[in-house]
């Protein structure tokens, strides 16, 4: 083997530089692997290597479900809480309910005593007035005094019922409206008599301007309206030495009919104005005490004429009176009527249906209280009617009496009794223009309507006399 052929200087030089250009290659490469490595691994979360930000996914991950877990545990319990929330709701809707149920079942067994009272009261007024007894024991207040007396404290506790009954229905939401077409004078006819005497006991004068047109209302609410109207005029109106005076009038407005009640009275400052239709809130009080009640009179006028859509309106000037109007719709042209809507009326303005005698009228009374159907028969033998009285129209038929000439019937009678209606058209098969007038504790508007769907006339307990007898005189 021959040997090694020594390097020469310019060999050895050549290779120097060679691999110095190779070393200075590599460190060039090294540096763009550090960067490249530096720009990957600086995108990751961790300075560490690949792996690094593998581990912190899979901690990502682990995170992500157990905070997924308490959250899921959290919707569950929110569940289980919304789900008692939803039963608690119910129940008291229910008890809301059982409450206005109890309320409605109660107010017949409440109002059938007053109702009893009320027709005593009212009879006895009346033999009293006819016997005319002008001889009471000096010092002593009068037989006719003592029952007057009665009477408003019966028209008391009737304010306040209905108050309660009106107010809860209203709560509830368990009040609809049972309107219909009807003569504006057979609601206003005896409101203006009745609050004429009222009046009169007092030393004020009312005057009515009455109406011939006929309006469209539900009759039971709108009187309520009216009598809250008239009750605040007789509370407030001044006696004495300034001789009180409250107008009930009726006006035509366009398609409406204005029926306003004004006085005379202290009036009504601007900023009260507003405020006298909140709940529990009342007029200036009278210094003589008279003044009764809650303070939810025109709370609820305000509501019901809500429900109704009848505009209602206060106008006022302190130290001249006030004046209430609620707008109803009319519903039959004035002229076919006859005389004018605006025609004023004199002081006695009522067409006397109440003052027309019932005498030898034969009147049926299907009453399952003794109590209620004593008063009833008292009250009706004064206006001189023959009075036959029964718990069911099978009684009496059985008693071979005179044919009926008007019916007054209970709707709710006795229990397995059919309710006051159908015995009424029972007897309307024998006696098919037999009159009908039910009398109720019920206040819905379905029972109304079906009474005038009937024909029968319809009123709520108590019973208020001279609405009885108007509808007696007009279906005789």
């Amino acid at each position: 083997m021959a040997p090694d052929t020594p390097l020469t200087d310019s060999r050895k030089d050549g290779l120097s530089a060679e691999l110095a250009a190779l070393k200075a290659r590599n460190r060039q490469l090294e540096k763009i692997n550090a960067a490249l490595i530096e720009r990957v691994e600086s995108s990751s979360p961790s300075p560490s290597a690949p792996y690094a930000a593998f581990e912190h996914a899979v901690l990502l991950a682990d995170q992500v479900r157990e905070r997924t877990d308490t959250l899921h545990r959290t919707l569950d319990e929110l569940g289980a809480l919304n789900r008692r929330l939803t039963a608690a709701k119910a129940a008291a809707e229910a008890a809301n309910h059982s409450k206005t149920r109890f309320l409605a079942a109660i107010s017949h067994d409440l109002l059938q005593p007053l109702n009893a009272a009320r027709l005593f009261a009212s009879a006895l007024e009346e033999q009293l007035a006819r016997l005319a007894l002008d001889d009471p024991t000096p010092g002593d207040a009068s037989p006719a005094e003592l029952v007057a007396r009665l009477g408003r404290s019966l028209a008391d506790v009737e304010s306040l019922l209905g108050t309660l009954v009106d107010i809860s229905r209203l709560d509830a939401g368990v009040l609809t409206a049972d309107v219909a077409t009807f003569p504006v004078r057979e609601l206003l006819d005896v409101l203006a008599e009745e609050y004429r005497q009222l009046g009169a006991a007092r030393g004020l004068e009312l005057h009515y301007v009455a109406s011939h047109l006929s309006v469209e209302s539900d009759l039971q609410l709108l009187a309520r309206v009216i009598r809250n109207f008239l009750s605040n005029a007789l509370r407030h109106v001044p006696d004495g030495s300034t001789r009180g005076r409250v107008l009930l009038g009726c006006r035509r407005r366009g398609d409406w009919l204005e029926i306003t009640v004004a006085d005379n009275g202290p009036g009504i400052a601007e900023h009260q104005r507003e405020v006298v239709f909140q709940e529990f809130r009342r007029l200036a009080p009278r210094q003589d005490n008279e003044q009764r009640g809650l303070g939810l009179g025109l709370a609820i006028v305000k509501r019901i004429t809500g429900l109704l859509e009848h505009p209602l309106s206060l106008a006022s000037t302190p130290g001249r009176g006030a004046a209430f109007a609620v707008r109803v719709p009319i519903r039959q042209p004035a002229n076919v009527m006859g005389p004018s809507a605006d025609a004023p009326s004199t002081g006695q303005s009522c067409v006397s249906p109440l003052a027309q005698p019932l005498l030898d009228t034969v009147i049926w009374v299907i009453e399952d209280d003794r109590e209620v159907c004593a008063g009833m028969q008292s009250l009706l033998e004064g206006w001189g009617a023959s009075v036959h009285c029964a718990d069911t129209a099978e009684v009496l038929l059985q008693q071979a009496l005179a044919a009926p000439q008007v019916l007054i019937v209970d709707h709710q009678l006795g229990d397995g009794q059919p309710d006051g209606l159908a015995q009424a058209q029972r007897l309307r098969k024998r006696w098919p223009d037999l009159p009908v007038v039910v009398i109720s504790a019920d206040h819905s508007a379905p029972l109304k309507a079906r009474a005038r769907a009937l024909g029968f006339g319809f009123l709520l307990k108590p019973v208020k006399p001279l609405r009885l007898r108007q509808l007696l005189v007009n279906h005789r």
